[in-house]
This record gives C-alpha cells, sequence and structure tokens, in this order.
C-alpha cells in the first residue's frame, strides 16, 4: 500500500453550502484516496498481469482505475482548497489576465458557469504554455477532458454529489454559490507557481541552446 492522507479543510469558512454536503462530498474524495493508495501498493511485476489486451485485461483494468483515482484526489483537493479560507474578492494577477483573455470579468463568469452547465464532472480554468493563455476546460469525469502539461488554477466539481444535498437539481444556484467561495488568493498563489516553473523551463532551454566551447587552451596541448 502507498500512503497517501487525505488533507483536510477548514468548511466553517464557505458561505451557502451546508457542512453536511461538505462532510459527504469528503468523504468521497476520502475513498479516492484509499483507492490510489490501494493501486500503487499493486505488484509492478509485468508477468503478473498476464496478457494486456485492450478490451479486457488485467493492465487495463488497473490503468483506467489509476487515472481515474488519482485525478479524483487531486481535482478534489484543488476543489476545496480553493472554495475554502476566504480571499473571495478577485484581484491581483488572475484578475488582470482575466479581463486580457475575456474581456471582462463579467464576461468570464458566464463563460465559466456555462462550461459548468454544459459539463458532467469538472469545469477547470487553466493556463496552457502552448499560448499562455486561460482556457476554461470542460470535463465529464476525472480522466475524461484532461489537457496534458495545462496548469490549473481553479478547479470547480459540477457532478450532483458536490450539491445535490443542498440544490436538489438546481446546479445553477450551486454555481452561483460557489463562485462567491472561490478563495482567489489561492488562485493568484497557482499562478505565481505557473509563472516561477515557466521561468525556469525558459531558462533552462535558452542554457541547452548556448554553445559549448572547450575550456582548454592551446597552451595546454603545448
Amino acid at each position: 500500500m502507498a500512503n497517501l492522507v487525505p488533507k483536510k479543510y477548514d468548511f466553517s469558512t464557505v458561505k451557502g453550502i451546508s457542512k453536511k454536503q461538505l462532510e459527504e462530498h469528503y468523504k468521497l474524495y476520502n475513498g479516492y484516496v484509499t483507492k490510489v493508495n490501494e493501486i500503487w501498493g499493486t505488484t509492478d511485476d509485468a508477468k503478473s498481469f498476464g496478457e494486456s489486451n485492450p478490451t479486457y485485461s488485467k493492465m487495463r483494468s488497473l490503468k483506467l482505475g489509476e487515472t481515474y483515482a488519482v485525478d479524483g484526489v487531486k481535482l478534489h483537493q484543488m476543489y476545496f482548497e480553493n472554495m475554502t479560507g476566504g480571499s473571495n474578492t478577485p484581484k491581483g494577477d488572475i484578475l488582470n489576465l482575466i479581463k486580457r483573455d475575456f474581456n471582462t470579468y463579467e464576461n468570464f463568469l458566464e463563460y465559466f458557469k456555462s462550461v459548468g452547465l454544459a459539463m458532467r464532472g469538472w469545469a477547470i480554468l487553466a493556463i496552457d504554455p502552448l499560448d499562455n493563455k486561460l482556457h476554461v476546460f470542460g470535463s465529464d469525469a476525472h480522466d475524461v477532458g484532461a489537457v496534458w502539461n495545462s496548469f490549473p488554477l481553479l478547479i470547480m466539481d459540477v457532478y450532483e454529489h458536490a450539491y445535490f444535498l443542498d440544490f436538489g437539481t438546481d446546479r445553477k444556484k450551486y454555481i452561483d454559490t460557489f463562485i462567491k467561495n472561490i478563495n482567489w488568493q489561492v488562485v493568484n498563489n497557482r499562478l505565481q507557481k505557473y509563472n516561477m516553473i515557466k521561468s525556469v523551463m525558459t531558462s533552462l532551454r535558452n542554457l541547452d541552446s548556448q554553445p559549448i566551447y572547450p575550456t582548454w587552451s592551446l597552451s595546454d596541448n603545448e
């Protein structure tokens, strides 16, 4: 077994969503942590899996379960983190980028809400190094719709389990409530981390592109 431990979150800071709803949701996240520990604790002896097949095989079942469980852990951690702790006023670098890439904050909110209503699982605000711009990606399941190398900044869970106890089928009301609880400082911190990683990667690429000259001189061979 692996030894991942569920993270803790201060749900008392969340307004408009009941403690019961949040605790039930947290139980699902806790279950994903348990399953990741179980999956990552399985043998890596290739022979024990027999012959693999893309229709059905032990390896296929393991790998499908792995991506679903691992993404379930990561997405829920980011979701709980960016809706707890206060700091609910949009500000700083993320607000500047939102205005740059979505024209206005109000337009961004409508777009973000629309993605949340269109998808079955998640709405994810991310910044992508391909164009260094913000995008709102939609995902029907934890590991369906993910974009490789894109950096997630704001996560909204729109599965029914995230809101049904409090809001029934009124997903719009849940989304409005979620938005009021966004911790924009967390989002800014993630953006800052992305910028740091990008800066380091750019420096490494520049270093790799520099010609390497020998350190010896003619006198060394005399």
